[in-house]
């Protein structure tokens, strides 16, 4: 009865689940090689929001976001920095 149960139906599954697998595979691969690439996403540069008003960093020059860029009030105006450290090496006038 065991036997019978072994060789008539578990290793024909068996068989079948390995089989199955295997096409499975070869399938993603030749999708994988004849799909076309989707184009991403641009990347962020860490720091940087894409879009916005853009603000001239006084210390280096760099134009950097008003959303993305590190702010400090100085006399009542708003500057706009590029880094923290810009930002601390100002020196104003």
């Amino acid at each position: 009865m065991i036997r019978f149960f072994l060789v008539r139906i578990l290793v024909p599954l068996f068989a079948i689940l390995i089989v199955r697998s295997v096409i499975v595979a070869i399938a993603k691969l030749l999708s994988r090689s004849f799909s076309t690439p989707v184009p991403s996403e641009p990347k962020q540069t860490a720091g940087f929001a894409p879009g916005g008003e853009l603000k001239k960093d006084p210390v280096c020059g760099t134009y950097v976001s008003a959303g993305a860029a590190v702010t400090k009030r100085i006399k009542g105006d708003l500057v706009h920095f590029c880094s923290a450290e810009c930002r601390d090496r100002y020196q104003p006038t």
